[in-house]
């Protein structure tokens, strides 16, 4: 079944009846199950590798164990094994997608005092697929080192523009801020780092008069599309609906910037030699104009790894994030 682990999902309650759902044995792999799919990366065998598997495990605990500590030891998971706490679905916008999901820091509440960084974690796809649920593991490393993560979701093409995305990403900024009062750090895979771009270079003033005009000052883009020209000639085109007009109009590198705004675009080593120009040329377009830029490689990995590290609490890609998301708390307001 699809949904978030939360209360609003039925089957994470202890009194569901699970009888109609197959018993299995551990270690068991959902995603070798199929369907096979031709769209799927080649390098999983055309199977789906991301996603949310569900497992039921029930157990007692003796009433010797009442008011101690208990660890949930959850061991040989292939990619994330994370139980989660936070607020699921909060809706930003009107449309059925328009929903975020909310990670507190470790030892924070999600109203804690206003030290305690926000970021924002768009999810890619490009822009035509997948959904906040399937990201959930990429707070984890943040959330380890005292950030609070909102992962948005946003309705997708060819139901909705790519222009309709950011404008959608823009409020839930917005919704942000009027519900925390604090600048957001925001960071993206793939069509999110084009997203995560977008946000970095607005001009909020000029959208919320109550918002500061620098309220995502910074952004860490990883394996973005920051020049739409190219996709007005590929076969995504048709959920895309992008000809060269548009594609440049939502293209951010030839956007301006507002000054004092810092950018980290990131791309796996071992990515298509189009995703690596994509992040040398915002890097470098960004830098004449004012911007902190910065460009890494990271080694060994792929369009599809590149984000694996954000798990990992003691990375560097984790460190990295979470020293630019207290850079951005501590501005003063």
């Amino acid at each position: 079944p699809a949904g978030n682990p939360g209360s609003s999902v039925a089957f994470t309650q202890p009194d569901f009846n699970d009888r109609d759902w197959r018993t299995v044995n551990l270690p068991h792999d959902w995603g070798i199950e199929g369907p096979f799919k031709q769209e799927n990366p080649g390098e999983t065998g055309k199977l789906p590798w991301w996603g949310v598997g569900w497992y039921r495990k029930s157990f007692s605990l003796p009433a010797a164990d009442a008011g101690k500590r208990i660890y949930l030891d959850i061991d040989g998971a292939m990619s994330y094994a994370w139980a989660a706490r936070g607020e699921y679905g909060l809706k930003y916008g009107p449309g059925a997608r328009q929903t975020i999901d909310l990670f507190p820091a470790k030892n924070r509440n999600l109203d804690d005092d206003k030290s305690t960084p926000l970021a924002l974690f768009i999810h890619g796809g490009w822009w035509r697929s997948l959904e906040p649920s399937m990201f959930s593991q990429l707070a984890a490393g943040p959330n380890a080192r005292g950030v609070t993560v909102a992962v948005a979701g946003y309705e997708l093409c060819p139901g909705r523009s790519i222009a309709d995305i950011i404008e959608q990403m823009r409020s839930a900024c917005l919704w942000l801020w009027r519900k925390y009062r604090k600048r957001i750090f925001i960071y993206g895979h793939s069509a999110g780092g084009h997203l995560a771009a977008c946000m970095l270079a607005q001009d909020w003033k000029a959208f919320a008069s109550d918002a500061p005009n620098d309220l995502v000052p910074t952004a860490y883009a990883i394996s973005g599309v920051f020049d739409l020209a190219p996709l007005v000639h590929v076969s995504q085109n048709s959920d895309l609906k992008l000809d060269a007009e548009e594609a440049r109009r939502v293209s951010p590198l030839h956007w301006k910037v507002p000054a004092g705004r810092t950018l980290d675009a990131v791309v796996g080593a071992l990515e298509s030699n189009e995703f690596l120009r994509q992040s040398r040329i915002i890097v470098d377009g960004w830098r004449a104009r004012g911007v902190a830029t910065r460009y890494e490689e990271i080694a060994h990995t792929n369009h599809f790894t590149v984000v694996d590290p954000l798990g990992d609490p003691n990375s560097a890609m984790t460190r990295r994030v979470a020293e630019l998301a207290h850079m951005v708390s501590v501005k003063v307001l």
